[in-house]
């Protein structure tokens, strides 16, 4: 990652428990002393999910912690934030959400030339077996890196 666009938070269990099938980036709307929160690096995607509400993209189950110096400016952590889409985006989005299996979620927060953005998610839960089939998959690509990586060594 370059300076430009450094990750603040990423919602790791997300790519556990779902299937990306797409991914989007967003503005989000912060007001007051969140900015500074985030920039300390007090946000928690996980339990996190995106609602289309008339016609705008709202951000749910984001935690930013009050700003420690912030004192009566705070506002409430778990408040639901607007995400900055295009109209034409937020209509793909919400076509994407209302098909069967689909949601939207957060997957990263981070900054891009100075500003918050936010990695929207179109995603599909995955059933125990096939997250089994994912975790056998990484464990065996792993192996073979380690074993190439051995058999270079050698030479």
């Amino acid at each position: 990652m370059t300076a430009q666009h450094s990750t603040i938070a990423t919602n790791r269990k997300a790519f556990h428990e779902f299937s990306v099938l797409e991914k989007l980036e967003a503005g989000i709307a912060l007001q007051g002393t969140e900015v500074k929160s985030v920039r300390a690096g007090h946000v928690t995607l996980t339990g996190n999910h995106i609602r289309i509400e008339k016609g705008e993209a709202f951000l749910y189950g984001v935690k930013i912690e009050p700003y420690t110096f912030g004192n009566r400016f705070n506002h409430d952590p778990d408040r639901p934030r607007r995400l900055l889409l295009h109209r034409r985006e937020i209509g793909r989005l919400q076509v994407a959400a209302e098909q069967q299996g689909n949601t939207l979620i957060a997957l990263r927060c981070y900054f891009r030339r100075q500003k918050v953005k936010i990695e929207v998610g179109i995603c599909r839960g995955r059933k125990a077996a096939d997250k089994r089939e994912v975790l056998k998959r990484k464990t065996a690509d792993r192996e073979a890196q380690r074993a190439l990586a051995a058999a270079r060594k050698q030479y």
